[in-house]
Protein backbone atom coordinates (compact mmCIF):
# COMPACT_ATOMS: atom_id res chain seq x y z
CA UNK A 1 0.00 0.00 0.00
CA UNK A 2 1.14 3.55 -0.42
CA UNK A 3 3.42 5.23 2.43
CA UNK A 4 1.59 7.94 4.17
CA UNK A 5 2.42 11.13 3.45
CA UNK A 6 2.07 14.87 4.93
CA UNK A 7 2.14 16.52 1.40
CA UNK A 8 2.75 16.43 -2.30
CA UNK A 9 6.09 18.34 -1.75
CA UNK A 10 7.01 15.88 0.91
CA UNK A 11 5.81 12.91 -0.84
CA UNK A 12 7.53 13.64 -4.15
CA UNK A 13 10.72 15.30 -3.45
CA UNK A 14 12.20 14.20 0.39
CA UNK A 15 14.78 16.87 1.63
CA UNK A 16 16.88 16.73 4.79
CA UNK A 17 20.57 15.22 5.47
CA UNK A 18 20.66 12.19 3.34
CA UNK A 19 20.07 8.90 4.70
CA UNK A 20 17.00 9.91 5.92
CA UNK A 21 13.55 10.56 4.40
CA UNK A 22 10.15 11.35 6.33
CA UNK A 23 9.56 7.45 6.19
CA UNK A 24 13.26 6.30 8.23
CA UNK A 25 12.54 9.74 10.13
CA UNK A 26 9.09 8.74 11.43
CA UNK A 27 10.11 4.36 11.93
CA UNK A 28 12.70 6.12 14.33
CA UNK A 29 10.15 8.60 16.03
CA UNK A 30 7.54 5.62 16.32
CA UNK A 31 10.43 3.13 17.66
CA UNK A 32 11.57 6.05 20.57
CA UNK A 33 7.71 7.04 21.15
CA UNK A 34 7.20 3.16 22.27
CA UNK A 35 10.23 2.95 24.49
CA UNK A 36 10.09 6.31 26.60
CA UNK A 37 6.30 7.13 25.99
CA UNK A 38 4.90 9.44 23.23
CA UNK A 39 5.25 12.78 25.86
CA UNK A 40 8.75 11.60 26.81
CA UNK A 41 9.71 12.06 23.06
CA UNK A 42 10.62 15.50 22.42
CA UNK A 43 11.83 16.70 19.12
CA UNK A 44 15.26 17.54 20.47
CA UNK A 45 15.18 13.58 21.91
CA UNK A 46 14.61 12.46 18.23
CA UNK A 47 17.23 14.74 17.05
CA UNK A 48 20.11 13.41 18.96
CA UNK A 49 19.06 9.61 18.68
CA UNK A 50 18.96 10.34 14.55
CA UNK A 51 22.49 12.80 14.97
CA UNK A 52 21.02 15.84 13.40
CA UNK A 53 19.84 18.91 14.02
CA UNK A 54 15.99 19.37 15.13
CA UNK A 55 15.86 22.11 12.23
CA UNK A 56 17.30 18.82 10.15
CA UNK A 57 13.91 17.01 11.21
CA UNK A 58 11.93 19.68 10.15
CA UNK A 59 12.29 19.69 6.40
CA UNK A 60 11.10 16.05 6.48
CA UNK A 61 7.92 16.97 9.13
CA UNK A 62 6.55 20.21 10.12
CA UNK A 63 5.70 19.57 13.82
CA UNK A 64 5.77 16.12 16.51
CA UNK A 65 1.88 16.29 16.40
CA UNK A 66 2.51 15.61 12.60
CA UNK A 67 5.13 12.62 13.43
CA UNK A 68 2.18 11.22 15.13
CA UNK A 69 -0.55 12.00 12.71
CA UNK A 70 1.34 9.33 9.91
CA UNK A 71 2.09 7.01 12.80
CA UNK A 72 -1.22 6.70 13.39
CA UNK A 73 -2.68 7.07 10.19
CA UNK A 74 -0.80 4.42 9.00
CA UNK A 75 -2.07 2.18 11.79
CA UNK A 76 -5.59 3.04 11.24
CA UNK A 77 -6.37 3.26 7.27
CA UNK A 78 -4.88 -0.77 7.62
CA UNK A 79 -7.11 -1.28 10.34
CA UNK A 80 -10.06 0.29 8.56
CA UNK A 81 -9.07 -1.12 5.12
CA UNK A 82 -9.55 -4.68 6.58
CA UNK A 83 -13.58 -3.92 6.97
CA UNK A 84 -13.38 -2.76 2.89
CA UNK A 85 -12.07 -6.59 1.92
CA UNK A 86 -14.78 -8.85 0.25
CA UNK A 87 -14.57 -11.28 3.29
CA UNK A 88 -15.70 -8.87 5.87
CA UNK A 89 -18.85 -8.53 4.33
CA UNK A 90 -19.66 -11.95 2.74
CA UNK A 91 -20.85 -14.96 3.99
CA UNK A 92 -22.38 -15.62 7.57
CA UNK A 93 -21.50 -12.72 10.42
CA UNK A 94 -19.73 -15.47 12.02
CA UNK A 95 -17.52 -15.95 9.27
CA UNK A 96 -16.79 -12.22 8.48
CA UNK A 97 -15.92 -11.87 11.86
CA UNK A 98 -13.59 -14.66 11.90
CA UNK A 99 -12.01 -13.08 8.93
CA UNK A 100 -11.94 -9.43 10.47
CA UNK A 101 -10.10 -11.05 13.41
CA UNK A 102 -7.78 -13.07 11.04
CA UNK A 103 -6.80 -10.05 8.96
CA UNK A 104 -6.55 -7.61 12.14
CA UNK A 105 -3.84 -9.85 13.70
CA UNK A 106 -1.99 -9.90 10.67
CA UNK A 107 -1.81 -6.24 10.18
CA UNK A 108 -1.08 -5.96 14.13
CA UNK A 109 1.81 -8.31 13.29
CA UNK A 110 2.97 -6.70 9.81
CA UNK A 111 2.02 -2.94 11.71
CA UNK A 112 3.69 -3.77 14.94
CA UNK A 113 5.09 -0.80 16.35
CA UNK A 114 2.19 1.47 14.60
CA UNK A 115 -0.34 -0.44 16.42
CA UNK A 116 1.42 -0.07 19.41
CA UNK A 117 1.64 3.64 19.61
CA UNK A 118 -2.26 3.82 18.62
CA UNK A 119 -3.19 1.25 21.56
CA UNK A 120 -1.02 3.06 24.14
CA UNK A 121 -2.76 6.80 23.77
CA UNK A 122 -4.17 8.60 26.45
CA UNK A 123 -6.21 11.48 24.20
CA UNK A 124 -4.25 14.21 25.60
CA UNK A 125 -3.85 16.00 21.69
CA UNK A 126 -6.54 16.57 19.51
CA UNK A 127 -4.46 13.92 17.15
CA UNK A 128 -4.66 11.49 19.57
CA UNK A 129 -8.20 12.06 20.01
CA UNK A 130 -9.33 12.07 16.85
CA UNK A 131 -7.23 8.35 16.64
CA UNK A 132 -9.03 7.30 19.48
CA UNK A 133 -12.69 8.36 17.81
CA UNK A 134 -11.92 6.43 14.40
CA UNK A 135 -10.39 3.12 16.46
CA UNK A 136 -13.97 3.55 18.48
CA UNK A 137 -15.69 3.39 15.32
CA UNK A 138 -13.69 0.16 13.99
CA UNK A 139 -14.61 -1.76 17.27
CA UNK A 140 -18.35 -0.30 16.70
CA UNK A 141 -18.76 -2.06 13.33
CA UNK A 142 -16.97 -5.32 14.79
CA UNK A 143 -19.68 -5.70 18.14
CA UNK A 144 -22.23 -5.13 15.34
CA UNK A 145 -20.62 -8.30 13.10
CA UNK A 146 -20.98 -10.32 17.01
CA UNK A 147 -24.74 -8.78 16.56
CA UNK A 148 -25.66 -10.50 13.11
CA UNK A 149 -23.72 -13.52 14.15
CA UNK A 150 -25.88 -13.78 17.14
CA UNK A 151 -29.25 -12.82 15.72
CA UNK A 152 -28.36 -15.51 12.97
CA UNK A 153 -27.19 -18.18 15.84
CA UNK A 154 -24.30 -18.75 14.69
CA UNK A 155 -22.40 -17.68 17.48
CA UNK A 156 -23.76 -17.69 21.37
CA UNK A 157 -26.56 -15.77 22.18
CA UNK A 158 -25.97 -15.63 25.98
CA UNK A 159 -23.26 -13.38 25.81
CA UNK A 160 -23.28 -9.65 25.21
CA UNK A 161 -22.44 -8.52 21.53
CA UNK A 162 -20.44 -5.20 23.39
CA UNK A 163 -18.83 -7.89 25.73
CA UNK A 164 -17.75 -10.00 23.59
CA UNK A 165 -16.36 -7.53 21.11
CA UNK A 166 -14.23 -6.28 24.30
CA UNK A 167 -13.00 -9.66 25.32
CA UNK A 168 -12.07 -11.07 21.81
CA UNK A 169 -10.59 -7.18 20.84
CA UNK A 170 -8.73 -7.27 24.50
CA UNK A 171 -7.08 -10.83 23.76
CA UNK A 172 -5.76 -9.55 19.97
CA UNK A 173 -4.83 -5.78 21.74
CA UNK A 174 -2.31 -7.79 24.37
CA UNK A 175 -0.64 -8.77 21.36
CA UNK A 176 1.50 -5.97 21.14
CA UNK A 177 2.87 -6.39 24.76
CA UNK A 178 4.09 -9.63 24.59
CA UNK A 179 4.41 -10.81 20.43
CA UNK A 180 8.00 -10.25 18.71
CA UNK A 181 8.26 -10.96 14.99
CA UNK A 182 10.75 -13.55 13.98
CA UNK A 183 10.09 -15.75 16.34
CA UNK A 184 8.77 -18.99 16.53
CA UNK A 185 5.32 -17.48 16.23
CA UNK A 186 4.06 -16.74 12.47
CA UNK A 187 1.36 -14.40 12.32
CA UNK A 188 -1.27 -17.39 10.81
CA UNK A 189 -0.31 -19.74 13.34
CA UNK A 190 -1.01 -16.80 16.58
CA UNK A 191 -4.51 -15.98 14.61
CA UNK A 192 -5.01 -20.00 14.61
CA UNK A 193 -4.87 -20.03 18.23
CA UNK A 194 -6.79 -17.17 19.40
CA UNK A 195 -9.75 -17.44 17.05
CA UNK A 196 -9.17 -21.83 18.27
CA UNK A 197 -9.44 -20.07 21.98
CA UNK A 198 -12.32 -17.48 21.33
CA UNK A 199 -14.45 -19.54 18.69
CA UNK A 200 -14.55 -22.58 20.57
CA UNK A 201 -16.13 -20.77 23.25
CA UNK A 202 -18.51 -18.35 21.49
CA UNK A 203 -19.96 -20.12 18.07
CA UNK A 204 -22.66 -22.48 17.93
CA UNK A 205 -22.17 -26.05 16.87
CA UNK A 206 -23.62 -27.25 13.60
CA UNK A 207 -25.74 -29.79 16.66
CA UNK A 208 -27.12 -26.90 18.73
CA UNK A 209 -28.29 -24.65 15.67
CA UNK A 210 -30.34 -27.66 14.36
CA UNK A 211 -31.53 -28.16 18.00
Amino acid sequence: MPEPSLSRATATKPRGRPGYDQQSVLKIAVDVSNERGYEATSMGVLADILGITKSAIYHHVPSKGDLLRLALDRALDRLEGILQESGASEGLAADQLEYVLRRTIDVMVEELPYVTLLLRLRGNTEVERDAMTRRRTFNARVTKLVKAASAEGSVRSDIDPAIASRLLFGTVNSIVDWYRPGGGITAQKLADHIVTMSFDGLRVSATERIS
